[in-house]
């Protein structure tokens, strides 16, 4: 037996506002077989008769006036469903699945997400805090629209990765050390270090850059939460190599102490997402909001040290 079917009830809406199956038909555009269809279809999906017939009007029987009820309301909500639908496909309302790490979220997508609420302020988008391994995952699976990621990356088949900022990586020093101007491998294996997790491109960026200089250091600490690693750094536990990312790096100071590395140390973070095809317009739309904040792969950034 077919299901309940949406055009079964503007079927039996139609015939009882307009009292005739004629008269239904020419408002419906179909034949009158088929308005009949429709109704010995639902008549016999609830096995009872939904319409009284014979007089000049056609009316309902009491089970035809609930179907009906609850038909328009159905109906209703069908019509909302595809407005809303092709209002997240023209890109001025829907939901956006973004992953970014931590220190992303902190302090570039404020930016983003103040100049997207001033344009698509009916875009929502709901972040998820991962890692750049765990962000190219959920774009693969599904579940993630767009993710900004370290790079370089090896991403999976049809995901798209480009620039999107370049940030110098800095030592972050407690602030009663006493230490150079730039801080070297040679000068820092040695003192008492907080690293990221193993897992994460920064722990891979950090060990390339002593390994060269001939060094294997071990932290005292690894976690993956770049706040937290600065309170330590600034509680005197060690030191950290961490991306210069806030917009006013002077204000951690006097808690610690920012230096430059040399060799210097770039980290390229891109934004990655499915084919645009693949895209709605809102996911669209945020990418061109992402697009307004990205970093010239040359720029570079100045800091003035103590």
């Amino acid at each position: 037996m077919r299901e309940l079917s949406l055009d079964q009830l503007k079927t039996l809406i139609a015939i009882i506002d307009l009292g005739t199956f004629s008269a239904a038909a020419q408002a419906l555009h179909l034949s009158q077989p088929t308005i009949s269809l429709h109704i010995a279809e639902l008549e016999q999906r609830f096995d009872t008769p939904l319409l009284v017939r014979g007089g000049r009007r056609v009316t309902a029987t009491a089970a035809g006036l609930t179907l009906a009820e609850h038909g328009r309301k159905l109906l209703r909500d069908a019509d909302e469903a595809i407005a809303a639908v092709g209002r997240q496909v023209a890109g001025v309302e829907g939901r956006v699945r973004l992953g970014a790490s931590s220190g992303i979220l902190v302090y570039q997508l404020p930016q983003v997400m103040e100049t997207l609420g001033r344009q698509f302020p009916d875009i929502d988008v709901n972040v998820s805090i991962t890692g750049s391994a765990e962000t190219l995952q959920g774009l693969e699976q599904g579940t993630l629209d767009i993710g900004i990621v370290a790079m370089p990356q090896n991403p999976p088949k049809e995901i798209s990765i480009r620039h999107w900022r370049t940030d110098p990586m800095m030592a972050f020093l407690p602030a009663a050390w006493q230490a150079p101007k730039i801080i070297t491998p040679d000068w820092l294996a040695d003192k008492p270090l907080i690293f990221n997790e193993p897992s994460t491109h920064m722990y891979r960026l950090t060990m390339e850059w002593f390994a060269a200089a001939g060094y294997a250091p071990r932290a005292k600490i690894e976690l993956n939460y770049t706040e937290a690693m600065k309170s330590l750094v600034a509680a005197s536990y060690g030191a950290a190599i961490l991306p210069l990312d806030t917009p006013d790096p002077t204000r951690l100071q006097p808690m610690l102490q920012l230096r430059p590395l040399r060799p210097a140390l770039p980290r390229h973070i891109g934004i990655a997402h499915r084919p645009l095809a693949t895209l709605d317009g809102a996911s669209r739309n945020f990418l061109a909001i992402l697009e307004q904040f990205r970093q010239s792969p040359g720029s570079k950034k100045t800091l003035r040290t103590k």
